[in-house]
């Protein structure tokens, strides 16, 4: 959206020749697949749209306190502000989707045309120029074949491409790996799983915000809890995991709720409701894992591309400020006729001479740092604060975050697992845990049910055999859906996969983190997916 509009306002200062521009979006309307915690750092919408206050900007609530907690299983013990990266002075706490949503409005009004419910399938070339994008097929079966209201994908030719479909976003996966614009180090990711409460509204007051660490993380994982107060008694809860875990029967959707049931958050939840949920993929890896983001007739921006602050969880105001440097990369190539890589590098060169680069070069690694542990992460994290990342030089060599995933007999000497078992579990009590399906419910998602599965799975015997024997069948567990399950059947093995894909919130982990790199997520028929309504 922030790309659109800078190059919509970009043509009506500047002229030229005749420009039309586009989003295509895969969700039913602007903001519904948009999930965040979110509190969102202004400079990047400073800088896109000087005069948001007086539009109306849904961004109203502004931090006032911001606590950090170490956690054990019953204490908390506050971390001094000092010590802490998070920074969240004059931010504001917001709904994303909401914030999405007047983002397109905004577009709309500069004459941008925003296509709803068309989500991207296919990249097209001509040779190893990108020259548009193809939808997908609507009104297929489910098993693949033409039902009466079949429409075929469309062919949307551009000048320039600008991808901006997320996290491991299925398209951009493919173009990164045809014309090799790999970054130097593999992208490592983290999940975040999100519940949206309504309590009273004298218990917290908007704009407090809360992050810990500790408890129920184990020192050898990543990741800490959130809670963020908004208007009216309504509270943002989150959890965020990093997927380079080595425990191949930890389960993130559990570990969520183990994170409630600390005295800390329970006691905030009390006699409240859960109202929505959601979760999503975040890109951690941080500077050098992000692919080289032109190329010839394309650019790469947003999660996409990796614009991420893992540091101080923070990516809105880096993805906007992505979208305004496209812009005006694409802008003036074309304004120039030649929208070659060469001239679209301009977009590299505006990220780097900024405050983009400032702000993500002297993190960049500190992901990699926490993959010895959490105490070793902690004291780099430290001295990178005091040195501005000036220490270590260079970058923290690390793997893709399925690698490090170790087999069962490794972890937990033995090789025989219930799929359904999970460490730490619980049972929930559909008041302050719950389980997946539950949760799913809670997330608005919808898909038609009888339509090709979009969850490709491209050997199901190794889920039955390899898979289970060597790591217990661990996507059972690290859906935050209940997307996958291991069914009897009858057979010698017991049991065989199943996929339900109308369970998807489009989250993106099983094609990550998935040890034998067989599962790929491609979008369902346009429209299909959460509606993270408030979230």
């Amino acid at each position: 959206m922030s790309a659109a509009i800078r190059l919509a306002t970009r043509h009506e200062r500047d002229g030229g020749q005749p420009l039309s521009v586009a989003v295509l979006e895969k969700s039913r309307q602007a903001g519904s697949h948009a999930l965040s915690g979110a509190v969102l750092d202004t400079s990047g919408l400073d800088e896109l749209l000087p005069d948001w206050k007086t539009r109306g900007a849904p961004v109203e609530t502004q931090v006032r306190h911001d606590e950090t907690y170490y956690l054990t299983e019953r204490l908390r013990f506050p971390i001094p502000a000092f010590l802490t990266p998070f920074n969240n002075r004059g931010a504001y706490v917001i709904s994303l989707n909401k914030f999405v949503r007047w983002l397109s409005e905004q577009a709309e009004s500069a004459g941008v045309d925003i296509f709803t419910g068309f989500a991207g399938t296919e990249v097209l070339y001509e040779g190893d120029r990108v020259v548009g994008v193809r939808t997908g097929d609507r009104g297929l079966d489910k098993r693949g074949e033409r039902k009466g209201t079949f429409e075929p994908g469309v062919d949307i030719k551009a000048r320039v491409t600008v991808f901006a479909d997320g996290v491991r976003g299925n398209l951009t996966k493919t173009l990164i790996s045809k014309l090799g614009l790999e970054g130097p180090a593999p992208q490592t990711y983290a999940l975040g799983i999100k519940e949206l409460w309504e309590v009273p509204a004298d218990r917290v007051t908007a704009g407090t915000v809360m992050h810990t660490m500790g408890y129920p993380l184990r020192t050898e994982e990543f990741g800490g809890g959130f809670v963020y107060a908004l208007p009216e008694g309504r509270l943002a809860v989150g959890f965020v995991v990093g997927l380079g875990y080595r425990d191949p029967l930890f389960d993130p959707h559990m570990a969520f709720q183990r994170f409630k049931q600390h005295p800390l958050v329970s006691s905030l939840l009390a006699g409240g409701e859960m109202v929505r949920y959601g979760a999503k993929a975040l890109p951690e890896g941080g500077w050098y894992a992000m692919p080289r983001c032109q190329a010839d007739g394309a650019l790469i921006v947003g999660d996409a591309a990796g614009f991420l602050n893992s540091m101080r969880l923070k990516g809105i105001h880096l993805a906007m400020k992505s979208g305004i440097y496209a812009a005006d990369a694409a802008f003036e190539a074309v304004r120039a006729g030649d929208v070659s890589a060469a001239v679209l590098s301009k977009f590299e060169k505006l990220v780097s001479a900024g405050s983009v680069r400032r702000e993500l070069y002297p993190v960049r690694n500190v992901h990699q740092a926490f993959e010895t542990g959490l105490f070793a992460g902690l004291a780099f994290t430290g001295l990178s604060m005091l040195t501005g990342g000036a220490v270590p030089r260079g970058r923290i060599k690390s793997g893709s975050d399925h690698e490090r995933l170790v087999e069962l007999r490794q972890y937990h000497s033995t090789r025989s697992v219930d799929p359904a078992e999970a460490s730490d579990a619980v049972k929930p009590d559909r008041k302050l845990t719950f389980d997946k399906l539950t949760n799913v419910h809670y997330s608005g998602t919808r898909h038609d049910e009888d339509q090709p599965v979009h969850l490709l799975v491209q050997d199901t015997d190794v889920c039955r055999t390899t898979c289970r024997e060597q790591y217990g069948n661990p996507c059972v567990r690290f859906c935050p859906a209940s997307v996958y399950e291991m069914v009897d059947d009858g057979t010698e093995t017991g049991s065989r996969l199943q996929i339900n894909a109308s369970n998807c919130v489009h989250c993106k982990t099983c094609d990550i983190i998935d040890p034998f790199q067989i599962i790929d997520w491609v979008p369902p028929e346009g429209g299909g997916g959460p509606e993270y309504e408030g979230m």
